[in-house]
Order: C-alpha cells, then sequence, then structure tokens
C-alpha cells in the first residue's frame, strides 16, 4: 500500500483538435458582360484593279501615284496621250456639223417639194414626193453622229485616269513613257474610308451573344509599332453560312477611317490593312455574376463556409465555361466564402476550421498553461 501510494498518476492525454483546416475565398459579385473571342486580317472594304480603257503612252504620273501614297477621290493619277483622241473628237465633232446642215438641207427641200405639190395637184402627195424618206436619213445621219462624239468624248476622259474614291496605293505598274493597251493593268486602290474584319465564330458561342452578333461592338487588338493597341469596331452583318472547312459562322466587323485620314487624332496609332488581330465581341449583360475555378464545381454545386464555419454544398447555375473557369449567375451570395483547399471525406454540415482560428486556439492554449503554472 504504502509504495502504491508513491506511484505518479497517468499523465492525461493532451486533446488534438482534429477539425479539418480548409483555405476559403470570398465572393464579390457584379454586373458581367460576356464575350466572345475571335480573330481575323484587316482588309479594306473596297479594292479596285485600276485598268486601262484605251491604249496609248503615259505621259504624266501624279507623285503620289506610288506604293503606300495616299489619293483623294477624282485625283488624276496617270494620263495617257490623248493627241489621236483630241482629233478623234474634232472629226466627229465636224462630222456632226456637216450632219446638221445636210438635216436643215433636207428639211428646207421637203417644205419646197410640198408647196409644190399643192400647186400642182389637189390630190395627197406621197411619202417619196415630200421627200419623207430623205429626211429620216438625214435624221439618222445627225443621230450616228453624236453618238461618234460622245464616243470620242468618253475616250478622252479615259486618257485620264483618276481614284474612284479616297484610297492608299497597293501597287503601280506602269512608269513615265510606258505604253498601255486597253486592258493593260495599271495598278490598285485599297478604299481607306472603312477597313473590315472576317471573325470566325464557333457555332457553340452564338448564344453568348445578343441578337446572334448584330451590331455588336468589337474590341480589336493588335500590335503596332512594338506595343499592343485596342481599336473599336461594330459587327455589321453575318456572312449568314457555315464555312464547309472550317464549321464556323462568320461575323463582318467594321471600323471607320482605319488610317485617321479624317480624324488626325488616329494617326498615331493606324489599323493597316494585312494586320492580324485578336478580337473581343461583346455579348450578353449579366446583372450579377462572378467567376470561379472550374475544379471547385462537382455535378453542379460548390462547397461554401458558412456563418457557423460549417460546410455547406450549394447549387450553382453555371452561363459559360471559359478555359479553367466558370462563370456563376446565381447560387452563390455576395460575400459567400468558397472553400478552395481539398478535403478528402467532405460531408454536408461537417465542422471546419480556418488557419486563423486554429492560430487563436494555440494562443488560448498557451496562455492557459502559463496562468496555470503561474497559480
Amino acid at each position: 500500500m504504502l509504495f502504491s501510494g508513491m506511484k505518479k498518476p497517468p499523465e492525461e492525454k493532451e486533446k488534438i483538435d482534429k477539425t479539418p483546416i480548409v483555405a476559403v475565398e470570398p465572393i464579390t459579385l457584379a454586373p458581367m458582360t460576356l464575350e466572345v473571342d475571335s480573330y481575323g486580317i484587316v482588309s479594306p472594304k473596297y479594292e479596285t484593279e485600276l485598268v486601262a480603257q484605251v491604249s496609248g503612252q503615259i505621259v504624266e504620273l501624279s507623285p503620289t501615284f506610288e506604293r503606300g501614297g495616299f489619293v483623294s477621290k477624282g485625283q488624276l493619277l496617270a494620263r495617257i496621250d490623248p493627241s489621236d483622241y483630241e482629233a478623234a473628237l474634232i472629226d466627229a465633232q465636224a462630222n456632226l456639223a456637216s450632219a446638221k446642215a445636210s438635216l436643215e438641207t433636207e428639211r428646207a427641200q421637203g417644205k419646197v417639194a410640198e408647196q409644190e405639190w399643192k400647186e400642182i395637184t389637189d390630190t395627197s402627195p406621197t411619202e417619196l414626193s415630200l421627200r419623207k424618206p430623205q429626211l429620216a436619213q438625214e435624221i439618222a445621219r445627225v443621230k450616228a453622229a453624236q453618238a461618234s462624239v460622245l464616243r470620242a468624248q468618253r475616250n478622252m476622259e479615259r486618257t485620264e485616269i483618276r481614284a474612284p474614291y479616297d484610297a492608299m496605293i497597293e501597287s503601280r505598274n506602269i512608269g513615265l513613257g510606258s505604253f498601255v493597251g486597253t486592258g493593260s493593268n495599271i495598278g490598285k486602290l485599297l478604299g481607306t474610308a472603312i477597313a473590315e474584319v472576317r471573325l470566325p465564330v464557333a457555332d457553340g458561342e452564338l448564344e453568348f451573344l445578343e441578337n446572334q452578333g448584330k451590331d455588336a461592338s468589337v474590341v480589336l487588338i493588335g500590335d503596332f509599332a512594338g506595343k499592343e493597341k485596342q481599336w473599336q469596331a461594330k459587327v455589321i452583318r453575318s456572312e449568314g453560312v457555315v464555312d464547309a472547312k472550317s464549321r464556323m459562322s462568320y461575323f463582318v466587323a467594321q471600323v471607320k477611317d482605319p488610317y485617321g485620314l479624317l480624324d488626325k487624332s488616329n494617326q498615331e496609332t493606324p489599323l493597316r490593312f494585312g494586320a492580324y488581330v485578336n478580337a473581343k465581341i461583346k455579348g450578353l449583360q449579366l446583372a450579377s455574376a462572378t467567376t470561379v475555378p472550374r475544379y471547385l464545381v462537382v455535378k453542379d454545386k460548390i462547397a461554401i463556409l458558412d456563418s457557423d464555419s460549417k460546410l455547406h454544398f450549394s447549387a450553382i447555375d453555371i452561363v459559360r465555361q471559359i478555359g479553367r473557369n466558370v462563370i456563376v449567375s446565381s447560387g452563390l451570395n455576395n460575400g459567400d466564402q468558397i472553400i478552395v483547399s481539398a478535403l478528402d471525406y467532405p460531408v454536408d454540415g461537417m465542422q471546419l476550421a480556418l488557419p486563423s482560428d486554429k492560430a487563436d486556439s494555440e494562443k488560448d492554449s498557451e496562455a492557459t498553461q502559463i496562468a496555470s503554472i503561474k497559480g
């Protein structure tokens, strides 16, 4: 009994808190605009191959008629030697004057014949007696001469090659003194008023666009002078067919005055023809939504930590998946804490703890031990 009383009692084991510790992130809900990504090559809305409509030697070239030069609508680009066409016009005008004189002579003779017929007999004269066939022939000669004058005038006008609209010169295939024939290629113009970009969109992405993309705003992103730049564009039409090779639908976005010729402030960052750009097409407007990592969603549910530090699975509505994230439109509230760390056996309603809670618990335990030692 004496030795038994001297035996030390067994030490009490410290209780170990096995509550799982999790990491959380707060949810912030806000209005969101969905975007559909695309890409394309910038091209002019209008491009024109200049072709000579008359033949002759090039006697004049505009200084701006060079590759990369900008020209205005109606500006003279080149002139073909007009000498032969001036002579042809003078000849046509002379023939017209002669035909008109013959016509007036024939009209006078017809009146004389009609007057003489009345003086000779009371019977009705024939068409031939009144010289009407001859008059019709002279009228036809006048019309033919007028047509020749118009043709000669048109050929004279065609010796001047002018820009049909505001444009940039892509190529020039003639030189001063060179000879061109009818149909010869002179150069190529690119209209600078409007630039277009064909944007391919997968069929599954159309549901995220309002009115299937009609009149949607587009942000074009590309490089200029080694820096990333943005340009505002607008979808003006859909091509209305699915491409047989890519199985994509194509939208056409337009940018006005891409080279900043009208608005001088745009000259610092022109949208150049031939440039490759990425595009973000503005889509549906969501009144309240947030983005969460895709791996946190299991069977359209996500784990959150409630106010009692317990696990709760909340059913959510997923609007769209973008890469490793999903966009959630409902099922979450502003300020909800989603659990971002992995749990071995998650059960709805299980008690959880935050790292901060664990630290506070350890501080309280140390304070209790110190107090007991001092006591």
